[in-house]
């Protein structure tokens, strides 16, 4: 089905998800820390994290490209750089179990966002929506967003529609203090009106939800 609206250019962002084997995640975190500088040498990296609760032993990382063209171009300069290839994914390689990516755009209402300091704690959250796009559900999962940003407890860094990948899935990116302040701003949420109306209205649409707490790396951008 058509994914319906999104933002009027075609930078788009490509998410991708490892699982590392548990005896390895000390050893895989260390290599990106000291070596993705090579990687982002090549084309604009959003944000690296690795998962706390929600899920274990996994990565999360954004890269931003202009078009499918510029996404192609880097892979093939990747691919012939002899550093990027022999200092790091010769040796990450045997760490990662299954490796998993998405292409997905902004949506039209959202622009990539930033966290007002450095610290705090990431949340990862994916919905599965019902088929039909952002044409069917797009308006009350705005509404349900804007309510919990109105809220004032957390900072919203981005909202994502797939475009490939399980389809119909939105990846909303938050940023809290910490995650007792993100409890405490989430059981207020919970006891207000405008929310509760709002999340009612979009939970029609609403297939599945999981929830991540996501660490940044060093080497993030996204701290």
């Amino acid at each position: 089905l058509s994914t319906g609206p999104r933002q009027n250019n075609s930078i788009f962002y490509e998410i991708r998800t490892y699982e590392v084997k548990p005896s390895k995640m000390k050893e895989f975190l260390e290599m990106v820390n000291k070596y993705l500088h090579i990687r982002v040498a090549h084309s604009e990296l959003v944000g690296f994290w690795y998962s706390e609760l929600g899920a274990m032993n996994k990565v999360f990382h954004i890269w931003k490209y202009d078009n499918f063209a510029h996404r192609a171009a880097v892979r093939q300069a990747l691919a012939n750089d002899k550093d990027w290839q022999g200092k790091f994914i010769a040796v990450v390689l045997p760490m990662i179990e299954k490796q998993h990516n998405e292409v997905a755009y902004l949506v039209p209402w959202c622009q990539l966002g930033k966290p007002p300091k450095e610290g705090g704690m990431y949340e990862w959250v994916t919905f599965q929506m019902k088929p039909g796009g952002p044409a069917l559900w797009g308006e009350a999962f705005q509404a349900a967003i804007n309510a919990h940003i109105n809220t004032g407890y957390t900072r919203l860094i981005g909202v994502f529609h797939t475009e490939y990948g399980l389809l119909n899935t939105v990846h909303v990116l938050w940023w809290n203090e910490n995650p007792d302040q993100r409890a405490a701003g989430r059981h207020s949420a919970h006891e207000d009106a405008r929310v509760v109306a709002a999340v009612r209205d979009s939970v029609r649409f609403l297939e599945s939800q999981q929830n991540t707490l996501l660490i940044p790396l060093q080497c993030s951008p996204l701290k």
